[in-house]
């Protein structure tokens, strides 16, 4: 073999390595999933309520954490997905209640039965079935109608329990957990009176999600006095988890949306704080500019000082009903800007 041979000989040798070895290097991490841990999961506001408070909901998902019951926890078994829990006002009487994840986001046990597109009436069928299948005791049928919305004792928001997806985008931020602080939790949850404590200023959904994830994470999430003058909401709290992540940029941190489901239903607007509810929305920016032209400009500065962030840049990758699970249960670290 001549000078001339040798290197073509190496060139030849390297490319038949990068054939051959690149696919199984990639084969090979690619199967190797990182699981979800935790996941605030922000929801945008939709109906009249959030026509005039456009703050949203919060509710957290646990990947190991698993429901024996709507209020009690467990550790999850092989092929489990999971669970959402989060606090809402008055579903009998209950502080917090936790639905399985496929549930929660779409009424439905399986992505496969997620339909398409689907009306007010099929949401409302969907909703109905799952409650009477699994929910029944704790949210049983009123005597007068096939629906518990007219049962005095049933009043709330147990609608928002199953389905949310039909009602409103989802945004989540998903972060890494140790499996000892699972157990911890299921056992503070489990042991403490799960009695309605709901109160809109101080102990809303968002203070719920953010108790949790400072369980998780001491001094993680903070209430925002300048932006929300104090009041803790669902956007100051994925703001503030945010913000934690790229602080600690050695924990797993992954975001995502679940787009609202196709159909004949209203769609849900963006979320916003509390001073950048007032400022942005033509309804009270114009009234309070009239009689009281310093506030509206203090509520302005708090707004752009402290309250703008917008989790729409922050959370690019979808997620369909076909690949929730999939993707839902595996996540990456979040690529730096």
């Amino acid at each position: 073999m001549n000078e001339h041979q040798l290197p073509c000989r190496r060139n030849f040798l390297m490319r038949l390595l990068n054939y051959l070895l690149l696919p199984l290097l990639l084969f090979f991490f690619n199967a190797m999933p990182l699981y979800a841990d935790m996941a605030l999961l922000l929801h945008q506001p939709y109906s009249v309520f959030g026509y005039f408070a456009p703050t949203g909901h919060a509710a957290i998902y646990l990947s190991r954490v698993c429901t024996e019951s709507p209020v009690k926890l467990r550790r999850c078994n092989d092929g489990e997905h999971g669970v959402v829990i989060s606090r809402y006002k008055g579903i009998s009487r209950y502080d917090w209640i936790a639905i399985p994840l496929i549930p929660f986001i779409y009424a439905v046990d399986y992505p496969e039965q997620v339909p398409d597109s689907i009306d007010r009436a099929g949401v409302n069928e969907l909703r109905n079935t799952w409650r009477r299948e699994y929910m029944l005791d704790i949210l049983p049928d009123a005597s007068n109608s096939s629906v518990p919305e007219n049962s005095p004792i049933m009043k709330g928001n147990w609608t928002e329990l199953v389905g949310a997806a039909y009602d409103r985008k989802i945004y989540g931020f998903i972060i890494e957990t140790e499996e000892s602080a699972d157990d911890a939790l299921i056992e503070i949850l489990n042991s403490s009176a799960n009695k309605r404590r709901f109160n809109m200023l101080f102990r809303n959904c968002a203070d719920f999600a953010k108790d949790i994830i400072n369980f998780y994470y001491p001094k993680s999430v903070r209430r925002n006095l300048i932006a929300d003058g104090g009041i803790t909401t669902p956007k100051q709290v994925s703001k503030s988890l945010f913000g934690f992540s790229r602080r600690n940029p050695d924990l797993r941190f992954f975001t995502f949306q679940i787009p609202q489901v196709r159909g004949d239903l209203a769609r849900s607007t963006a979320v916003r704080g509390v001073f950048e509810s007032i400022v942005m929305s033509k309804k009270y920016a114009i009234p309070l500019a009239i009689v009281s032209p310093w506030v509206a400009v203090g509520g302005l500065a708090a707004y752009l000082t402290e309250g703008r962030f917008n989790p729409e840049k922050h959370a690019l990758t979808v997620l369909e009903p076909g690949d929730l699970l999939e993707r839902f249960t595996e996540f990456y670290e979040y690529p730096p800007e």
